[in-house]
Protein backbone atom coordinates (compact mmCIF):
# COMPACT_ATOMS: atom_id res chain seq x y z
CA UNK A 1 0.00 0.00 0.00
CA UNK A 2 1.60 3.40 -1.33
CA UNK A 3 2.00 5.89 1.77
CA UNK A 4 -0.72 8.99 0.85
CA UNK A 5 0.97 12.25 0.38
CA UNK A 6 0.44 15.58 2.48
CA UNK A 7 -1.20 18.42 0.29
CA UNK A 8 -1.45 21.88 1.09
CA UNK A 9 -2.50 24.59 -1.61
CA UNK A 10 -2.59 28.41 -1.26
CA UNK A 11 -2.85 28.74 2.28
CA UNK A 12 -3.66 32.14 4.03
CA UNK A 13 -4.50 32.35 7.61
CA UNK A 14 -4.61 35.73 9.61
CA UNK A 15 -3.36 36.20 13.31
CA UNK A 16 -4.41 39.36 14.93
CA UNK A 17 -4.60 41.34 11.66
CA UNK A 18 -1.48 40.15 9.97
CA UNK A 19 -1.11 37.53 7.47
CA UNK A 20 0.92 34.56 9.22
CA UNK A 21 0.64 32.46 5.65
CA UNK A 22 0.11 34.10 2.79
CA UNK A 23 -0.29 31.76 0.06
CA UNK A 24 1.56 28.94 1.02
CA UNK A 25 2.01 25.84 -0.68
CA UNK A 26 3.47 22.39 0.25
CA UNK A 27 3.68 18.42 -1.30
CA UNK A 28 5.08 16.77 1.42
CA UNK A 29 5.49 12.85 -0.28
CA UNK A 30 5.93 9.58 1.41
CA UNK A 31 10.09 9.34 2.58
CA UNK A 32 9.99 13.13 2.25
CA UNK A 33 11.27 14.79 5.20
CA UNK A 34 10.38 18.59 5.11
CA UNK A 35 12.13 20.91 7.49
CA UNK A 36 10.64 24.44 8.01
CA UNK A 37 13.33 27.28 8.73
CA UNK A 38 12.63 30.83 9.14
CA UNK A 39 12.92 33.44 12.07
CA UNK A 40 10.65 32.74 14.96
CA UNK A 41 6.86 34.62 13.90
CA UNK A 42 7.04 33.54 10.29
CA UNK A 43 4.56 31.03 10.62
CA UNK A 44 6.09 27.27 11.20
CA UNK A 45 3.89 26.43 14.29
CA UNK A 46 0.91 28.06 12.16
CA UNK A 47 1.52 26.09 9.21
CA UNK A 48 2.11 22.53 11.14
CA UNK A 49 -1.04 23.76 13.33
CA UNK A 50 -2.83 24.26 9.97
CA UNK A 51 -1.64 20.99 8.43
CA UNK A 52 -2.54 18.96 11.51
CA UNK A 53 -5.86 20.39 11.24
CA UNK A 54 -5.60 22.06 14.54
CA UNK A 55 -6.67 25.56 13.18
CA UNK A 56 -8.86 26.26 9.71
CA UNK A 57 -6.61 28.31 7.00
CA UNK A 58 -8.71 31.56 6.05
CA UNK A 59 -8.31 30.55 2.55
CA UNK A 60 -6.81 27.67 0.55
CA UNK A 61 -6.67 23.78 1.88
CA UNK A 62 -5.20 21.01 2.87
CA UNK A 63 -5.72 16.95 1.70
CA UNK A 64 -3.71 15.01 4.95
CA UNK A 65 -3.71 11.30 5.77
CA UNK A 66 -6.13 10.37 8.04
CA UNK A 67 -3.91 8.92 10.35
CA UNK A 68 -1.72 11.75 10.26
CA UNK A 69 0.27 12.51 13.63
CA UNK A 70 0.61 15.80 15.34
CA UNK A 71 3.58 16.15 18.05
CA UNK A 72 1.93 19.46 19.77
CA UNK A 73 -1.70 17.78 19.75
CA UNK A 74 -2.98 17.41 23.15
CA UNK A 75 -2.98 13.70 24.30
CA UNK A 76 -6.36 13.12 25.04
CA UNK A 77 -5.16 11.77 28.52
CA UNK A 78 -5.24 13.60 31.87
CA UNK A 79 -2.61 14.10 35.22
CA UNK A 80 -4.13 11.07 36.72
CA UNK A 81 -3.81 8.59 33.41
CA UNK A 82 -0.77 6.30 33.61
CA UNK A 83 1.88 5.67 30.90
CA UNK A 84 -0.11 2.47 30.06
CA UNK A 85 -2.99 4.10 29.09
CA UNK A 86 -1.04 6.27 26.69
CA UNK A 87 1.22 3.32 25.15
CA UNK A 88 -2.22 1.77 24.50
CA UNK A 89 -3.49 4.16 23.01
CA UNK A 90 -0.83 4.14 20.75
CA UNK A 91 -0.24 0.34 20.23
CA UNK A 92 -4.65 0.15 19.45
CA UNK A 93 -4.09 0.54 15.11
CA UNK A 94 -1.66 -2.21 15.17
CA UNK A 95 -3.09 -4.29 17.36
CA UNK A 96 -6.70 -4.07 15.57
CA UNK A 97 -4.74 -4.35 12.35
CA UNK A 98 -3.82 -7.94 13.79
CA UNK A 99 -7.17 -8.35 14.90
CA UNK A 100 -8.73 -7.82 12.10
CA UNK A 101 -6.34 -9.79 10.23
CA UNK A 102 -6.86 -12.86 12.25
CA UNK A 103 -11.20 -12.19 11.77
CA UNK A 104 -10.58 -12.13 7.81
CA UNK A 105 -8.27 -14.98 8.12
CA UNK A 106 -10.95 -16.77 9.68
CA UNK A 107 -13.77 -15.85 7.01
CA UNK A 108 -11.45 -17.10 4.28
CA UNK A 109 -11.71 -20.20 6.16
CA UNK A 110 -14.76 -20.60 6.01
CA UNK A 111 -15.87 -19.15 2.55
CA UNK A 112 -15.25 -21.76 -0.04
CA UNK A 113 -13.03 -20.21 -2.92
CA UNK A 114 -16.34 -20.17 -5.78
CA UNK A 115 -18.49 -17.90 -3.45
CA UNK A 116 -18.75 -14.68 -4.57
CA UNK A 117 -18.06 -13.07 -1.15
CA UNK A 118 -14.28 -14.80 -1.11
CA UNK A 119 -12.84 -12.43 -3.64
CA UNK A 120 -14.02 -9.62 -1.78
CA UNK A 121 -12.53 -10.99 1.89
CA UNK A 122 -9.50 -11.38 -0.04
CA UNK A 123 -9.34 -8.48 -0.93
CA UNK A 124 -10.35 -6.73 1.98
CA UNK A 125 -7.31 -9.30 3.80
CA UNK A 126 -4.50 -7.64 0.94
CA UNK A 127 -5.02 -4.53 1.96
CA UNK A 128 -5.40 -4.28 5.49
CA UNK A 129 -1.99 -6.52 5.21
CA UNK A 130 -0.16 -4.03 3.33
CA UNK A 131 -1.64 -1.12 6.51
CA UNK A 132 -0.24 -4.14 8.69
CA UNK A 133 3.72 -4.17 7.08
CA UNK A 134 3.56 -0.24 6.76
CA UNK A 135 3.01 -0.03 10.69
CA UNK A 136 4.88 -2.83 10.95
CA UNK A 137 2.24 -4.51 13.77
CA UNK A 138 3.98 -7.05 14.25
CA UNK A 139 6.61 -5.44 16.14
CA UNK A 140 4.64 -2.82 17.76
CA UNK A 141 5.20 -4.25 21.22
CA UNK A 142 9.22 -4.08 20.64
CA UNK A 143 8.96 -0.79 19.24
CA UNK A 144 7.27 0.77 22.08
CA UNK A 145 10.05 -0.87 24.76
CA UNK A 146 12.88 0.19 22.22
CA UNK A 147 11.61 3.75 21.81
CA UNK A 148 10.64 4.47 25.64
CA UNK A 149 14.42 3.16 26.34
CA UNK A 150 15.77 5.29 23.66
CA UNK A 151 14.10 8.71 24.49
CA UNK A 152 15.08 8.35 28.31
CA UNK A 153 11.57 7.51 29.53
CA UNK A 154 12.53 3.44 30.13
CA UNK A 155 13.01 3.64 33.35
CA UNK A 156 9.41 5.07 34.59
CA UNK A 157 7.14 2.47 35.53
CA UNK A 158 3.69 2.41 33.32
CA UNK A 159 1.41 2.80 35.91
CA UNK A 160 3.21 6.50 36.29
CA UNK A 161 0.59 9.02 35.92
CA UNK A 162 1.39 11.69 33.89
CA UNK A 163 0.96 14.21 36.53
CA UNK A 164 3.92 13.01 38.26
CA UNK A 165 6.16 13.91 34.76
CA UNK A 166 8.16 17.16 34.19
CA UNK A 167 6.95 18.83 30.91
CA UNK A 168 9.80 17.42 29.41
CA UNK A 169 9.15 13.77 30.03
CA UNK A 170 4.94 14.62 28.86
CA UNK A 171 6.71 15.85 25.64
CA UNK A 172 9.04 13.52 25.22
CA UNK A 173 6.02 10.89 25.71
CA UNK A 174 3.98 11.84 23.56
CA UNK A 175 6.96 11.87 21.21
CA UNK A 176 6.92 8.02 21.97
CA UNK A 177 3.38 7.40 20.81
CA UNK A 178 3.44 8.95 17.78
CA UNK A 179 6.88 6.87 16.66
CA UNK A 180 5.34 3.81 18.04
CA UNK A 181 2.12 4.60 15.96
CA UNK A 182 4.10 5.11 12.72
CA UNK A 183 1.55 7.26 10.62
CA UNK A 184 1.08 8.32 7.11
CA UNK A 185 2.71 11.60 7.81
CA UNK A 186 3.96 12.97 10.53
CA UNK A 187 3.97 16.64 11.76
CA UNK A 188 6.75 17.60 14.53
CA UNK A 189 6.95 20.87 16.18
CA UNK A 190 10.71 21.56 18.02
CA UNK A 191 10.86 17.92 18.55
CA UNK A 192 14.31 18.18 20.12
CA UNK A 193 13.28 20.75 22.94
CA UNK A 194 13.94 18.41 25.64
CA UNK A 195 15.76 15.47 24.33
CA UNK A 196 19.76 14.99 25.37
CA UNK A 197 22.76 13.68 23.38
CA UNK A 198 21.54 10.28 22.75
CA UNK A 199 17.81 11.03 22.51
CA UNK A 200 18.41 13.11 19.41
CA UNK A 201 20.49 10.89 17.90
CA UNK A 202 17.89 7.96 18.32
CA UNK A 203 14.67 10.09 17.58
CA UNK A 204 17.11 10.95 13.94
CA UNK A 205 17.85 7.17 13.08
CA UNK A 206 13.25 6.92 13.79
CA UNK A 207 12.81 9.50 11.56
CA UNK A 208 15.04 8.23 8.76
CA UNK A 209 13.35 5.22 8.99
CA UNK A 210 9.75 6.42 8.74
CA UNK A 211 8.02 5.13 5.13
CA UNK A 212 6.21 8.28 5.36
CA UNK A 213 5.79 12.14 5.01
CA UNK A 214 7.62 14.23 7.98
CA UNK A 215 7.23 18.15 8.30
CA UNK A 216 9.25 19.55 11.12
CA UNK A 217 10.05 22.91 12.33
CA UNK A 218 13.26 22.54 14.27
CA UNK A 219 15.77 25.10 15.54
CA UNK A 220 18.49 22.55 15.90
CA UNK A 221 20.87 23.18 13.42
CA UNK A 222 22.61 19.28 13.74
CA UNK A 223 18.45 17.61 13.77
CA UNK A 224 17.69 19.28 10.23
CA UNK A 225 21.47 18.45 8.95
CA UNK A 226 20.78 14.60 9.98
CA UNK A 227 17.58 14.29 8.86
CA UNK A 228 16.05 16.30 6.20
CA UNK A 229 15.86 15.51 2.47
CA UNK A 230 14.40 19.06 1.77
CA UNK A 231 13.64 22.73 3.40
CA UNK A 232 11.26 25.22 3.05
CA UNK A 233 12.40 29.12 4.00
CA UNK A 234 9.42 30.89 5.35
CA UNK A 235 11.42 34.04 5.95
CA UNK A 236 10.40 36.53 3.20
CA UNK A 237 12.06 35.93 -0.16
CA UNK A 238 11.53 37.84 -3.95
CA UNK A 239 8.57 34.62 -4.92
CA UNK A 240 7.38 34.01 -1.45
CA UNK A 241 8.28 30.58 0.64
CA UNK A 242 11.60 28.50 -1.14
CA UNK A 243 12.19 24.74 -1.15
CA UNK A 244 15.91 23.50 -0.92
CA UNK A 245 16.43 20.12 -2.13
CA UNK A 246 18.95 18.54 0.26
CA UNK A 247 20.06 19.12 4.31
CA UNK A 248 20.24 21.84 6.30
CA UNK A 249 24.09 22.77 5.26
CA UNK A 250 22.88 22.40 2.00
CA UNK A 251 20.13 25.08 2.54
CA UNK A 252 23.02 27.27 4.31
CA UNK A 253 24.92 27.85 0.99
CA UNK A 254 22.13 28.11 -1.03
CA UNK A 255 20.22 30.30 1.11
CA UNK A 256 23.27 32.66 1.17
CA UNK A 257 23.58 32.89 -2.74
CA UNK A 258 19.63 33.48 -2.55
CA UNK A 259 20.15 36.50 -0.34
CA UNK A 260 22.82 37.60 -2.31
CA UNK A 261 20.95 37.42 -5.68
CA UNK A 262 18.15 39.13 -4.52
CA UNK A 263 20.33 42.09 -2.87
CA UNK A 264 21.79 42.56 -6.46
CA UNK A 265 18.61 42.24 -8.10
CA UNK A 266 16.90 44.98 -5.90
CA UNK A 267 19.84 47.29 -6.32
CA UNK A 268 20.61 46.95 -9.73
CA UNK A 269 16.19 47.42 -10.24
CA UNK A 270 16.95 50.91 -7.92
CA UNK A 271 19.38 51.95 -9.91
CA UNK A 272 17.95 51.93 -13.08
CA UNK A 273 14.75 53.41 -11.75
CA UNK A 274 16.60 55.70 -11.08
CA UNK A 275 18.04 56.70 -14.03
CA UNK A 276 14.85 56.36 -15.87
CA UNK A 277 13.30 58.86 -13.61
CA UNK A 278 16.27 61.07 -14.54
CA UNK A 279 14.99 60.31 -18.09
CA UNK A 280 11.77 61.10 -18.18
CA UNK A 281 11.84 63.87 -15.95
CA UNK A 282 15.44 66.43 -15.77
CA UNK A 283 15.97 65.70 -19.54
CA UNK A 284 11.96 66.80 -20.55
CA UNK A 285 12.77 69.20 -18.90
CA UNK A 286 15.94 70.52 -20.10
CA UNK A 287 14.51 70.23 -23.91
CA UNK A 288 11.23 71.81 -23.11
CA UNK A 289 8.95 72.73 -26.16
CA UNK A 290 9.49 76.77 -25.30
CA UNK A 291 13.11 76.85 -24.29
CA UNK A 292 14.56 79.56 -26.11
CA UNK A 293 16.91 79.48 -29.46
CA UNK A 294 20.68 79.73 -28.83
CA UNK A 295 22.42 82.46 -31.78
CA UNK A 296 23.99 79.28 -33.47
CA UNK A 297 20.39 77.42 -33.74
CA UNK A 298 18.66 80.17 -35.56
CA UNK A 299 20.12 79.18 -38.97
CA UNK A 300 17.87 76.67 -39.53
CA UNK A 301 16.11 75.91 -36.53
CA UNK A 302 12.80 74.82 -37.46
CA UNK A 303 14.21 71.70 -38.99
CA UNK A 304 16.41 70.68 -36.95
CA UNK A 305 14.37 71.97 -33.53
CA UNK A 306 11.36 69.68 -35.20
CA UNK A 307 13.47 66.49 -35.59
CA UNK A 308 15.12 67.02 -32.42
CA UNK A 309 12.06 67.56 -29.80
CA UNK A 310 10.52 64.51 -31.94
CA UNK A 311 13.68 62.17 -31.00
CA UNK A 312 14.14 63.48 -27.06
CA UNK A 313 10.19 62.91 -26.77
CA UNK A 314 10.18 59.47 -28.00
CA UNK A 315 12.81 59.07 -25.43
CA UNK A 316 10.72 60.23 -22.92
CA UNK A 317 8.07 58.62 -23.82
CA UNK A 318 10.21 54.91 -23.66
CA UNK A 319 11.46 56.26 -20.43
CA UNK A 320 8.47 57.23 -18.86
CA UNK A 321 6.57 53.50 -20.37
CA UNK A 322 9.71 51.61 -18.90
CA UNK A 323 9.31 53.33 -15.64
CA UNK A 324 5.76 53.06 -14.91
CA UNK A 325 6.00 48.63 -15.86
CA UNK A 326 9.42 47.84 -13.74
CA UNK A 327 7.34 50.70 -10.66
CA UNK A 328 4.57 48.06 -10.99
CA UNK A 329 6.91 44.83 -10.69
CA UNK A 330 9.80 45.83 -8.86
CA UNK A 331 11.45 43.15 -6.73
CA UNK A 332 10.08 44.24 -3.07
CA UNK A 333 13.21 45.77 -0.59
CA UNK A 334 15.02 42.47 0.96
CA UNK A 335 13.68 42.91 4.43
CA UNK A 336 16.25 44.08 7.30
CA UNK A 337 17.52 40.95 9.22
CA UNK A 338 17.50 40.63 12.89
CA UNK A 339 21.37 41.02 13.68
CA UNK A 340 22.16 40.85 17.12
CA UNK A 341 24.14 43.73 18.51
CA UNK A 342 24.62 43.61 21.72
CA UNK A 343 27.48 44.99 23.43
CA UNK A 344 27.83 43.68 26.90
CA UNK A 345 25.55 40.48 27.76
CA UNK A 346 27.18 41.22 31.44
CA UNK A 347 28.41 43.62 33.23
CA UNK A 348 31.75 44.34 34.92
CA UNK A 349 31.89 43.03 38.93
CA UNK A 350 33.81 45.38 41.09
CA UNK A 351 37.30 44.36 41.17
CA UNK A 352 37.86 41.88 44.10
CA UNK A 353 38.81 38.41 43.97
CA UNK A 354 36.94 36.42 45.96
CA UNK A 355 34.51 34.59 43.73
CA UNK A 356 30.95 35.69 43.00
CA UNK A 357 29.15 33.03 44.05
CA UNK A 358 30.47 29.75 45.83
CA UNK A 359 29.00 26.64 46.35
CA UNK A 360 29.31 23.84 48.73
CA UNK A 361 28.16 20.48 49.38
CA UNK A 362 24.59 21.57 47.93
CA UNK A 363 21.42 19.28 47.93
CA UNK A 364 18.00 20.48 46.45
CA UNK A 365 16.15 16.84 46.95
CA UNK A 366 15.41 14.34 44.45
CA UNK A 367 16.68 17.30 41.32
CA UNK A 368 20.58 18.17 42.07
CA UNK A 369 23.40 17.18 43.96
CA UNK A 370 26.57 19.26 43.49
CA UNK A 371 29.57 19.13 46.25
CA UNK A 372 31.62 22.59 44.73
CA UNK A 373 31.24 25.21 42.54
CA UNK A 374 32.89 28.54 42.33
CA UNK A 375 32.09 31.44 39.74
CA UNK A 376 34.66 34.66 39.30
CA UNK A 377 34.06 37.87 38.01
CA UNK A 378 34.90 36.58 34.09
CA UNK A 379 33.56 33.37 34.16
CA UNK A 380 32.12 31.47 30.81
CA UNK A 381 30.97 28.25 32.49
CA UNK A 382 28.68 25.72 30.38
CA UNK A 383 26.41 23.14 31.87
CA UNK A 384 25.67 20.00 30.29
CA UNK A 385 24.08 16.50 31.04
CA UNK A 386 21.14 14.64 30.44
CA UNK A 387 18.08 15.35 31.16
CA UNK A 388 17.34 15.11 35.40
CA UNK A 389 20.83 16.09 35.92
CA UNK A 390 19.57 19.27 37.61
CA UNK A 391 20.86 21.96 34.83
CA UNK A 392 17.41 24.51 35.17
CA UNK A 393 17.71 23.49 39.06
CA UNK A 394 21.90 24.69 39.49
CA UNK A 395 20.68 27.87 37.47
CA UNK A 396 17.84 28.67 39.73
CA UNK A 397 19.96 27.72 42.66
CA UNK A 398 22.98 30.62 41.17
CA UNK A 399 19.93 32.94 40.60
CA UNK A 400 18.41 32.71 44.41
CA UNK A 401 14.97 31.73 42.83
CA UNK A 402 15.73 28.32 44.60
CA UNK A 403 16.77 27.23 48.13
CA UNK A 404 18.91 24.51 48.60
CA UNK A 405 20.88 22.70 50.92
CA UNK A 406 24.54 23.33 51.93
CA UNK A 407 26.45 26.67 51.65
CA UNK A 408 25.42 29.09 48.80
CA UNK A 409 27.32 32.39 49.20
CA UNK A 410 26.84 35.14 47.11
CA UNK A 411 29.20 38.38 46.77
CA UNK A 412 27.45 41.35 48.21
CA UNK A 413 25.67 43.49 46.02
CA UNK A 414 25.40 40.97 42.81
CA UNK A 415 23.26 41.53 40.11
CA UNK A 416 21.81 38.38 38.30
CA UNK A 417 19.84 37.70 35.87
CA UNK A 418 18.08 34.60 34.38
CA UNK A 419 16.67 33.60 31.06
CA UNK A 420 14.42 30.78 32.13
CA UNK A 421 12.81 28.01 28.80
CA UNK A 422 9.61 29.03 29.80
CA UNK A 423 8.66 32.81 29.19
CA UNK A 424 6.05 34.32 30.23
CA UNK A 425 5.17 37.98 31.04
CA UNK A 426 2.58 39.06 33.83
CA UNK A 427 0.14 41.31 31.13
CA UNK A 428 0.00 39.76 28.12
CA UNK A 429 -2.50 42.49 26.94
CA UNK A 430 0.63 44.96 26.98
CA UNK A 431 2.97 45.34 23.78
CA UNK A 432 6.01 44.87 23.28
CA UNK A 433 7.21 48.46 23.36
CA UNK A 434 5.07 49.02 27.05
CA UNK A 435 6.49 46.01 27.96
CA UNK A 436 10.26 47.04 27.38
CA UNK A 437 9.67 50.76 28.53
CA UNK A 438 8.25 49.89 32.03
CA UNK A 439 10.24 47.38 32.93
CA UNK A 440 13.33 48.95 32.27
CA UNK A 441 12.16 52.43 33.10
CA UNK A 442 11.64 55.32 30.53
CA UNK A 443 15.32 56.27 30.69
CA UNK A 444 17.51 53.38 30.18
CA UNK A 445 14.85 52.21 27.21
CA UNK A 446 15.58 55.68 25.73
CA UNK A 447 19.17 54.98 26.20
CA UNK A 448 19.12 51.30 24.67
CA UNK A 449 16.19 51.01 22.24
CA UNK A 450 14.72 47.76 21.60
CA UNK A 451 15.07 48.29 18.48
CA UNK A 452 18.79 48.54 18.60
CA UNK A 453 19.03 44.92 19.98
CA UNK A 454 18.01 43.48 16.91
CA UNK A 455 16.11 40.80 18.76
CA UNK A 456 12.76 42.18 18.13
CA UNK A 457 11.06 43.56 14.35
CA UNK A 458 10.08 46.84 14.37
CA UNK A 459 7.01 45.35 13.19
CA UNK A 460 6.12 43.86 16.28
CA UNK A 461 6.78 46.52 18.81
CA UNK A 462 3.45 47.26 19.27
CA UNK A 463 1.67 43.64 19.13
CA UNK A 464 0.54 42.85 23.12
CA UNK A 465 3.11 40.36 24.17
CA UNK A 466 0.17 37.78 24.55
CA UNK A 467 0.21 36.99 21.04
CA UNK A 468 4.06 36.56 20.38
CA UNK A 469 5.18 33.22 19.84
CA UNK A 470 7.24 32.13 22.24
CA UNK A 471 10.57 32.03 20.36
CA UNK A 472 9.28 35.64 20.46
CA UNK A 473 8.48 36.35 23.84
CA UNK A 474 12.46 34.67 24.67
CA UNK A 475 13.69 37.27 22.38
CA UNK A 476 12.13 40.07 24.17
CA UNK A 477 12.97 38.12 27.59
CA UNK A 478 16.75 38.36 26.95
CA UNK A 479 16.72 42.17 25.41
CA UNK A 480 15.11 43.21 29.02
CA UNK A 481 18.33 41.12 30.18
CA UNK A 482 20.99 42.37 27.46
CA UNK A 483 19.67 46.20 28.26
CA UNK A 484 20.83 46.25 31.78
CA UNK A 485 23.15 43.42 31.91
CA UNK A 486 23.46 42.16 35.66
CA UNK A 487 27.01 40.73 36.92
CA UNK A 488 25.85 37.51 36.83
CA UNK A 489 23.58 36.47 33.52
CA UNK A 490 22.41 32.76 33.32
CA UNK A 491 20.98 31.38 30.34
CA UNK A 492 18.89 28.36 30.27
CA UNK A 493 18.96 26.80 26.90
CA UNK A 494 19.01 29.94 25.29
CA UNK A 495 19.13 28.67 21.69
CA UNK A 496 15.78 27.16 21.75
CA UNK A 497 13.34 29.14 19.73
CA UNK A 498 16.18 31.47 18.35
CA UNK A 499 16.93 31.00 14.44
CA UNK A 500 20.06 29.81 13.32
CA UNK A 501 21.46 33.55 12.90
CA UNK A 502 20.28 34.48 16.18
CA UNK A 503 21.90 32.06 17.42
CA UNK A 504 25.40 32.41 16.24
CA UNK A 505 25.07 35.84 16.65
CA UNK A 506 24.09 35.03 20.16
CA UNK A 507 27.24 32.51 21.06
CA UNK A 508 30.08 34.99 19.19
CA UNK A 509 28.37 37.50 21.99
CA UNK A 510 29.26 35.09 24.37
CA UNK A 511 32.81 35.12 24.22
CA UNK A 512 33.41 38.87 24.82
CA UNK A 513 32.81 41.24 27.28
CA UNK A 514 33.47 41.88 31.06
CA UNK A 515 30.70 39.54 33.45
CA UNK A 516 30.23 35.93 34.02
CA UNK A 517 28.20 33.49 32.16
CA UNK A 518 26.56 30.37 32.82
CA UNK A 519 24.67 28.40 30.09
CA UNK A 520 22.95 25.19 30.56
CA UNK A 521 22.53 23.84 27.10
CA UNK A 522 21.53 20.85 25.23
CA UNK A 523 22.31 22.61 21.96
CA UNK A 524 25.23 20.47 20.13
CA UNK A 525 25.95 22.80 17.74
CA UNK A 526 27.14 25.55 21.25
CA UNK A 527 28.85 23.20 22.55
CA UNK A 528 31.68 22.41 20.05
CA UNK A 529 32.61 25.66 19.74
CA UNK A 530 32.68 26.72 23.49
CA UNK A 531 35.80 27.85 24.05
CA UNK A 532 35.30 28.54 28.55
CA UNK A 533 35.07 25.30 31.18
CA UNK A 534 32.35 23.13 31.13
CA UNK A 535 30.45 21.27 33.98
CA UNK A 536 28.53 18.17 33.34
CA UNK A 537 26.46 16.88 35.84
CA UNK A 538 25.48 13.50 36.36
CA UNK A 539 22.23 12.76 37.48
CA UNK A 540 22.05 11.10 40.94
CA UNK A 541 25.89 10.70 41.41
CA UNK A 542 26.74 13.59 42.60
CA UNK A 543 29.28 13.66 40.40
CA UNK A 544 30.73 16.34 38.33
CA UNK A 545 33.33 16.92 35.42
CA UNK A 546 35.13 20.84 35.30
CA UNK A 547 37.21 20.78 32.02
CA UNK A 548 38.23 24.12 30.41
CA UNK A 549 38.78 24.46 26.75
CA UNK A 550 40.92 25.98 24.69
Amino acid sequence: MSQPALLAHDLVRVLGGRRVLDGVCLTASPGHRIGLIGENGVGKSTLLRVLAGVDEPDAGGVTRPGDLGFLHQEMPFDAGSSIAAVLNEALREAREDLAELDRLGEGLARVPEDDPGHQELLDAYGRRLEQAQDRESWDADRRAALVLDGLGLGTFGHDSTLGSLSGGQRGRLALAALLVRRPSALLLDEPTNHLDDDAAAFLEEQIRGLPGAVVVASHDRAFLDAVCTDLIDLDPAVDGPVRFGGNYSAYLSEKRAERERWERRYAEEQQELEELRHSAGVTAHQVAPDRGRSDNEKMGYGHRAGRVQSQVSRRVRNATRRLEELERAQVAEPPRPLRFTAGELAARAEEDSRPLVSLGDVRVPGRLTLDSLELSATDRLLVTGGNGAGKSTLLAVLAGDLPARGEVHRRRGLTVGLLTQDTVFDRPERTVRDTYELSLGAARAEKVPLASLGLTHEADLDRPVGQLSVGQRRRLALALLVARPPQLLLLDEPTNHLSPRLCDELEAALGSGPGAIVVASHDRWLRRRWQGRELRLKPGAGRKEDTTRV
